[in-house]
Order: structure tokens, then sequence, then C-alpha cells
């Protein structure tokens, strides 16, 4: 059953995002694409990194061994990139995957099964003291191996229905093995990789600018000469730079009052994509220090939240807007809103909640008034309308809650990584809507080291275990409502605030591009082109 489940979401996705087809004309060759960032690299190395800063810049520099269709609005078709094909075996555990041959890296070297091994090693067991954020979401793989040189296999625990949409991850750049042997941080500072654009420069600050790979394996692409991304935090400032036509489009997002001033000033010259996203801001609550380390405190922060007055007024100035557990709103394995009422802080009765959060308070011994940091991170949207929202929530159950916003690059490695915080924002944001990579991150600190409020919890371990290896989808859906009640309602380790919704608009110059509900994706600008 589970193995046609991929059919279904992709069923669902494309009845929510579809709209009237539109005639594609003949990619032009040439041009420089120009594109805003609103973040830099922390880091250059995507097996670490979890920031659009990091994809949306070096993402062209790049292959995986599987990538989602680039024309796929959904976002969940799942198609060869530096995998020819592939197949599993009859007991579910094994996935031999054949690579393409001729792939060359930028410096001229064959690319080979040893470099996927090798990166894929360094992803899923990492040595001691290197960070790979997405760790978690592997436990099933028990070891990757590689035959022959053009030959994969990964060898499984047990069957995992997601095993391919996590090979398909944007993340997981191929990079070579040499190197790695050498110096297994060497990605952190360094590019070398196998994609459509080659690595000019980076000036922190400023931009980051690729060109064309003339040895590109993919025949006929790319169709760009290069491209520059251009580091811009100010939203107001990129809002205008695509209104004076010095930037083509930003990838991430635009709010609703951007968007329309944007068709206001530019109309036909500009064009407007929009998509559900699967993307979530999320509250971390640093176990490590007190009060938070008291279940009641936080359930009391969450119950503080009205989140349906939230949704209406925030999605008006925000790129936010569904109330949501643990799933994207709608989609298979979703709690229904019904359901979601029961859980803290999801009651449609604020002053009941808040007269219990302050109940808590008082029973767990914090005084009227009490004051804590909230650190955010520091880019403008919707990070800045949301933390605000959340200050005042807090104020109403009599806290007073003052927020320090630290600068986007160094958020990870100052804040968020050692734990140099009591309350702070965090994300999720999936690049396919699927529970194994939507939950993987809430796993206990010693499994996932995305897990920032750095709690062990062995029962949603356990949990986490069994929806994933699930018979069937009832069954997966009755472990998902577990989880999902222990991690927001029993615990209170994390809380979700709302789902954002994503609005692109952009030159009309700009073709080949397909929006999806994941900013992580489309990003390796090969099929992209411009009309002048």
């Amino acid at each position: 059953m589970r193995r046609y489940l991929p059919i279904v979401v992709i069923a669902i996705l494309t009845a929510a995002l579809a709209g009237p087809a539109v005639a594609q004309d003949k990619p032009r060759y040439g041009g420089e694409l120009i594109f805003a960032v609103p973040s830099e690299p922390p880091s250059y190395d995507g097996h670490r990194e979890e920031t659009f800063g990091v994809i949306h810049p070096m993402a062209p520099h790049y292959n995986t061994l599987l990538r989602t269709d680039p024309n796929d609005k959904t976002g969940t078709k799942l198609v060869g990139d530096l995998a020819e094909s592939w197949t599993m075996a009859k007991d579910g555990r094994t996935y031999t995957f054949k690579l393409r041959k001729g792939v060359k890296f930028h410096d001229g070297s064959e690319m080979t099964s040893a470099d996927v091994k090798a990166s894929y090693d360094k992803i899923i067991f990492p040595p001691q003291g290197v960070a790979s954020d997405r760790q978690g979401q592997y436990v099933v793989v028990e070891a990757v191996q590689a035959p022959d040189p053009y030959t994969v296999v990964f060898r499984l625990k047990w069957p995992a229905a997601s095993l391919l949409a996590s090979i398909g991850s944007p993340w997981n750049w191929i990079y070579k093995a040499d190197i790695l042997a050498k110096d297994v941080r060497w990605y952190e500072k360094n590019v070398m990789g196998t994609g459509p654009f080659t690595f000019v420069e980076h000036v922190k600050g400023s931009h980051w600018v690729g060109k064309k790979n003339p040895n590109y394996w993919d025949k006929g692409k790319p169709y760009l000469d290069g491209y520059r991304a251009v580091f811009i935090r100010d939203s107001a400032a990129q809002v205008a730079a695509v209104r004076g036509e010095r930037a083509h489009i930003q990838f991430r997002g635009f709010s609703p009052s951007e968007r329309d001033s944007l068709v206001q000033a530019l109309g036909p010259k500009i064009t407007v994509q929009d998509s559900p996203w699967d993307c979530v801001l999320l509250v971390a609550m640093n176990h490590e220090k007190k009060p938070f380390d008291d279940k009641r405190v936080r359930r009391a922060l969450s119950l503080a939240l009205d989140r349906y007055q939230g949704s209406q007024a925030l999605s008006k100035i925000a790129v936010v807007k569904e109330v949501a557990g643990v799933q994207v709103p709608g989609t298979p394995y979703a709690t229904p809103p019904a359901e979601l009422e029961k859980l803290a802080g999801y009651s449609r009765d604020i002053a009941k909640s808040r007269a219990e959060a302050k109940r808590l308070l008082k029973e767990a011994g914090v005084p009227d008034g009490f004051g804590f940091t909230f650190k955010n991170r520091g880019i403008p949207m919707p990070y800045e309308p949301v933390g605000v929202w959340l200050i005042d929530q807090w104020r109403q159950i009599g806290l007073n809650v003052r927020q320090e916003v630290v600068e986007a690059a160094q958020y990870y490695g100052q804040v968020l990584r050692p734990g140099n915080y009591e309350v702070a924002m965090d994300f999720q944001c999936g690049y396919i809507v699927e529970p194994d990579l939507d939950i993987y991150k809430f796993q206990s600190k010693e499994i996932s080291p995305a897990n920032y409020s750095r709690y062990t919890d062995k029962t949603l371990d356990e949990l986490f275990l069994k929806q994933g290896r699930a018979g069937d989808a009832e069954e997966r859906k009755k472990y998902i409502r577990e989880f999902e009640k222990r991690l927001l309602d029993d615990e209170v380790h994390y809380f979700y605030t709302l789902q954002w919704h994503r609005i692109i608009p952009h030159s009309s110059k700009v073709k080949g591009w397909t929006i999806t509900p994941s900013h992580y994706l489309n990003q390796q600008l090969d099929a992209v082109w411009l009309t002048e």
C-alpha cells in the first residue's frame, strides 16, 4: 500500500496547484540571470546547512543522485539526475542505482560511484566533529556500497517507502571522494561539483557568481551564460531591485503587499507564480535552560497563541497562512482541523487557553512579569512579523519578552547549534511532503542534530520508527497522530506557528522556471532561460 502513497500526494497537490497550461517558447541561449537572495551561506557545505542562503547561490554548481522534475508544480515527481536508472529489490531493502557515464567534475576528473558513496557516507555516517544536518533522516540505511564504478547500492535495515524521496533531496550534493578523503571539511569553504555552472566568485555581503559549464553532461544545457546572486537582506530593497529591473527574481518569496506593488508598477513585465509552501516557523525552547526544562512552562507558551486570529491578521501582511500541525494542511497525513483543536494551543477558546497558561506558570513558580530573551533569525519575511506577533501573544499571559535579532549567516553557528538561547525561532521546511522528512528533526538530540530544543525523548524516537515502518496508510496515520500529540501536547518539546504560502512575482523575461511547494527545489537553473 505505502509504495503508492507518493501517487496520492501527487494527485492531491496537483489538484491544489493546477493552473492553465502555458505553451513554452523555444529556449534561447545567452544572458545572465540576476536574482536576489535574502541570506548568505553560513558555510558552503550543503550536507551540514539547512538555509536557502546555501541552496540558492550554490545549487547550480552541483548535481544529486535523483532530483524532482523541474517542470512539476507539485514538487513530488522524481527523475534521475546523476542516476540514469534505479531498481528496488522485492523485499524493499535494497535499492540499486546505475550512474550516468562521462560525468565530469569541474576540475575535469570523472565522477564515479566512489564519489556518490563518499558523499552519502558523509551525510549518513559523518565522522566525529562533522555536522550532517539531515543525518536523522537516514536511520533506515545500513550501508552504502559501490560494487563497480557506475553502480551504487543502498542497503536498508527495513523497507522504507520514503527512501527515494530522501535520495531526491536537493541538499545531497555529490562531492569528490578524493577531496573528502584528504579533508572531510574541505567543502565548508570550497566549491567543486559536477553541475551546470562553475564557480567564479563569492564576495561576502555583495554577490555570488557562476558561469556556464561548457562540459556539462546534459548536452545542450544550461541555456544561460551565467548567473549572479545578489545578497540583499532588506525586503524593501529586494522589491526595489525587481521593480527597477536590476534583478529578475527572488526565489524565496514575497508578501501579498509586495506582490501587489510589483504588479501595479510593472504590469505585463511581471509574472506571478504562487503555491502552497511546505514550510513553517517553529519555536524551540531550550530544555537545558530553566524554567524551560519544565513542560508546564513550555505548554503555557503554546497556549498563549491565538493561531486562528493570527492567521487572519498575518496572512494579509506576511507569507504565512494556514494553522497546521506536523503535516501540511490538506495532505494525506495532516490532522483534520477538528482533531487539531484538541491539542495544546489549538483551541478556539483563547480566553480559556490563556487562563490555563497563567495557571501553569504560577504552578511552575514563574512570577508574573517574568522576562526572557527570544532570539530570532535576521530575515525580515516572515520572521519579523511572526516574532512581533509571538511577543505580543506572550504578553497576554503576563510575560515580558525581549527580542534579539541575529544576522542570518551567524544564526545557526552562534545561536542554535551551540544552544546559546532560552527560546528561539526555528523552522522546518521540506522539499517534498513526506512524514519521514517532515518530522525526523524532532527525534532525540543524539539522533537529530537539527533538534534545537535539545531534548532526549525515546518514546518519540520509537514512534518515528513505527510510522516509517507501518504496513499501511491508516497504521502510519495512527503513529503520526501519537507522535504529534506527544511533541506538541503531552511534552510540548516544540510548537508550530503558521504554515507558509509562497508567492513569486518575477520578470516576465524569466522562462523555464516552475514554482513548487519548496523554495529548495528547482535551483540548479539548468532549464532556465531569458527572452532577452
